[in-house]
């Protein structure tokens, strides 16, 4: 309490010199020119980075830029732990790094989609099946008929769990699965948009599980994780990347209502809670398909690069080009989300962009990607032929960093941006 006194916007720690806390890699990154990108285009990009690490609201952030399939930033800012709020004065600062792993929380999804488009491809599912089909105890208080596709693009009429339940509930997964089979929809027929923050993960993680007897780990290590070379990119930390890992931070104001009830609504927690329970080991021991995703920003770029490139990671086909193209189609048009309370546009498993504007900047109405608990970007655009992934420690929702923010994703459109646009 003290330290909220304190501190009471709840922000870390700022170098007065940022270059002193950058990390740029130099082995990876291409001169930009190749890629029809001016080195003031990069400048640019990066000086937009610091502005937004001025803020105090992401004590860390990693940025990874792809044009053309090739790296034009792969860069890191701040510190992973310590020098944040609540942090002691005397704790060490871990120096941020582009090979520090971050919790992409519901970016995850986009991952864990893949996953079931891959088994479609391979014949183990149909999307169009009612997730009954394969798990009949789903089918109770009217469930029967809600398809795997309408959980995938958050039409299933399940979007929380019951929001007296313990977020411990998380980590029992036979106990979920019964909340699930139990609960009522909000509707049956896919008729209601309303985002799906973690229940929809433990859908798919069941049904993929059952199809391949296989966990969902090692169905990612062998469909994903291993084709595309990851050192990280799985759910859940062993040792090694618990010591690594960017802490996650509650920064900024808390929400105000109505936004901090429609949060908890989705989350089942505030963003303090949020922070503290991601920051615990038994989050980074568990597997939650929706929501603990750990991965480099350049890992996960890499990821988003392979579905850019029609699902071919270095003349390696990890997915078929028709795989892509039905994950990344959009579902169901531009419409209300009743989670979200904004109007979204998804396929099955990603957020798509729009015009004139969308998440992902300006004229993207063909990008697609996943945001992460408010703050974390990872998109790719096919007009832009870019490949993005922007990962932050910080859970900040409505504070001042927000116009730097925007202006960030506005700079890495505008600098790989073809004459067409």
């Amino acid at each position: 309490m003290l330290s909220l006194l304190r501190n009471p916007l709840r922000l870390a720690e700022v170098a007065a010199d940022p270059a002193q806390v950058s990390v740029i890699d130099e082995g990876l990154e291409v001169c930009p020119e190749r890629v029809d990108v001016a080195p003031e285009g990069v400048q640019q990009i990066w000086r937009a980075v610091e502005r937004l690490y001025a803020t105090g609201t992401q004590p860390a952030i990693s940025l990874c830029v792809r044009r053309k399939g090739r790296v034009i930033l792969n860069r890191a800012i701040g510190y992973a732990s310590g020098g944040g709020p609540g942090d002691a004065p005397d704790e060490f600062r871990q120096p941020m790094t582009t090979a520090t792993p971050v919790c992409l929380f519901s970016a995850s999804k986009a991952v864990t989609a893949v996953l079931m488009h891959k088994l479609a491809e391979d014949g183990l599912i149909n999307l169009l099946d009612p997730v009954s089909f394969y798990l009949p105890e789903f089918g109770q208080r009217g469930k029967r008929n809600i398809t795997l596709h309408q959980i995938l693009s958050h039409r299933g009429g399940i979007p929380g769990l019951p929001t007296h339940e313990s977020l411990d509930t998380l980590y029992d997964h036979e106990q979920v699965w019964k909340l699930l089979c139990a609960a009522k929809p909000i509707a049956v027929d896919g008729g209601k948009l309303a985002y799906h923050a973690i229940t929809g993960g433990f859908v798919l993680q069941r049904v993929l599980e059952k199809v391949t007897g296989a966990g969902i780990t090692e169905y990612l290590e062998q469909t994903l994780r291993a084709p595309l070379e990851m050192t990280y990119f799985t759910f859940g930390l062993d040792e090694v990347g618990k010591n690594a890992v960017a802490r996650n931070y509650a920064t900024g104001p808390d929400a105000p209502f109505p936004v901090s009830w429609a949060l908890k609504r989705a989350l089942g927690a505030d963003m303090s809670a949020a922070a503290a329970i991601s920051n615990e080991r038994r989050w980074m021991d568990a597997i939650i398909p929706a929501a603990n995703l750990y991965a480099t920003a350049e890992e996960t770029s890499r990821f988003f690069q392979m579905l850019l490139d029609g699902g071919e990671w270095r003349g390696r086909r990890i997915l078929q080009p028709v795989t892509v193209k039905r994950a990344t189609q959009e579902f169901g048009g531009c419409t209300f989300d009743r989670t979200m309370m904004i109007p979204m546009r998804y396929s099955a498993g990603f957020m798509l962009g729009g015009n004139p504007v969308g998440l992902w900047g300006p004229h993207t109405e063909r990008a697609f990607g996943h945001i992460g608990l408010i703050n974390k970007f990872c998109w790719a655009d096919p007009d832009r032929e870019i490949s993005v992934a922007l990962l932050t420690s910080g859970l900040a929702l409505l504070a001042h960093h927000l116009p730097r923010l925007a202006a960030l994703i506005r700079q890495i459109n505008l600098q790989c941006a073809p004459l067409a646009l």
